[in-house]
């Protein structure tokens, strides 16, 4: 089973200092900051997915790369732009559309052309045909229902790119294997759409639209696909990430799938921010005075003194680092925490949360780079770097997690 990474640009400054929180002011973002492969002794993933959306952008809204970074990585290539072969282990490429961005639009804003050539100018592995995403499920509404036009609508529209990307692909004799998208709202429409795939030529196809789902939900449209699909066809599961039924999955023909869950846990969600192998943990939070705006405006009003918010602050962050170094109590921190968070959030009483990570110290036990370079700081909610670093922790945990759903085999290999 293979995870995909979802690159959204996602990187850090190894000249970040955590105690003065300063950085070398001649660092050039390409050039000097790393992505999780690079920091990571042993990247936690297979690959990378890069989305057309994300790099171009579309009609009326710009991509996340810069001007700069999109020449460049049509320049260099997506093997030399992305560093690939400077990590640990080596890593494929897969690229998709981006559908989720247009999913208002009457019909995807790109043509098979362009799509094909920004995969095969930028040296992809894989690359996943235009697609329109379904988001309904209603596996008890019939075809010919009228409720169904829309969802027909955009399958239709799905299989005719697929149709139109898999003969150009042909024509064009390209470097990267080409990948249907089935989308559907019942285990008989993607059933259906897995069947026409086939019947066009498809080996690989990636099930779209799966995102709103429950698991028991995927696992009915599966088992709907199994009475379709060649014993040689190869599914990939678009943005789900499910380590225990990874076993599951992988009995219906799943070979592959891609998520940024473990990676956006560590700093959007309200409580599993920092994962071990057998529980979740709240990260600790400690944002700064000058960047956090609730607090900013309590300071603008005059309800919350600066200096003291200042104190606070510096408390916190000083006490957390002596109870790493075993000097402190942790009833002293969970208290600095409490007293901090009271002016900046004001709501939230997350004391036993905290005393819960503090108690098990989590990032003692881990093996991660991350985790042994940082010691505490990677439990600290505060700020892109130490966010994104505990994303990666957060990668490498969901990479062991996926290995231990295995029982224990190591990776597969390619059966390209």
């Amino acid at each position: 089973m293979k995870f995909f990474f979802p690159d959204s640009q996602d990187q850090v400054d190894p000249s970040f200092d955590f105690i003065t929180e300063e950085r070398d002011p001649f660092r050039v973002r390409q050039r000097d900051e790393q992505y999780a492969h690079e920091v990571l002794t042993e990247a936690p993933f297979d690959g990378i997915l890069v989305s057309k959306a994300i790099v171009d952008g579309q009609a009326g809204s710009a991509g996340k790369y810069t001007v700069a970074q999109r020449h460049r990585l049509y320049r260099e290539g997506a093997q030399r732009f992305f560093r690939l072969n400077h990590g640990h282990t080596p890593l494929k490429i897969m690229g998709d559309c981006g559908a989720f961005s247009y999913v208002a639009e009457e019909y995807p804003p790109y043509s098979v052309d362009d799509v094909i050539d920004f995969y095969d100018g930028c040296g992809f592995h894989y690359g996943i045909a235009v697609d329109h995403v379904i988001f309904q499920y209603e596996p008890t509404v019939p075809r010919d229902d009228e409720r169904a036009a829309e969802w027909r609508r955009r399958q239709e529209i799905t299989l005719e790119l697929a149709e139109q990307f898999w003969q150009r692909c042909k024509a064009r004799r390209v470097g990267f294997t080409p990948l249907g998208v089935a989308q559907g709202w019942s285990p008989r429409s993607y059933a259906d759409a897995v069947a026409a795939l086939q019947r066009i030529g498809y080996r690989r196809i990636a099930l779209g639209g799966m995102v709103p789902l429950k698991t028991h939900e995927i696992l009915a449209c599966l088992a709907g696909v199994d009475d379709v699909r060649a014993a040689t066809t190869q599914l990939h599961l678009l943005g789900i990430s499910r380590c225990e039924d990874v076993p599951t999955f992988t009995k219906h023909g799943v070979t592959s799938f891609d998520s940024t869950a473990p990676f956006r846990q560590a700093f959007k969600d309200d409580r599993d921010n920092y994962h071990a192998p057998d529980r979740n943990y709240v990260a600790l939070r400690v944002p700064q005075v000058d960047g956090n705006a609730k607090l900013k405006a309590r300071i603008r009003s005059g309800e919350v003194s600066q200096a003291q918010a200042l104190k606070l602050e510096r408390a916190a962050l000083s006490l957390l680092r002596q109870y790493d170094d075993d000097k402190v109590d942790v009833e002293l921190v969970v208290e600095a925490l409490a007293d901090y968070s009271a002016i900046w959030d004001g709501r939230s009483d997350r004391s036993s949360q905290y005393r819960e990570t503090l108690t098990a110290r989590p990032w003692r036990d881990c093996s991660c780079d991350l985790c042994k370079a940082l010691g505490i700081e990677i439990v600290i909610f505060r700020g892109a770097e130490r966010n994104k670093r505990r994303g990666f922790h957060n990668l490498y945990v969901f990479e062991q997690r996926l290995r231990a759903s295995k029982e224990g085999t190591p990776r597969d290999q390619d059966r390209d």
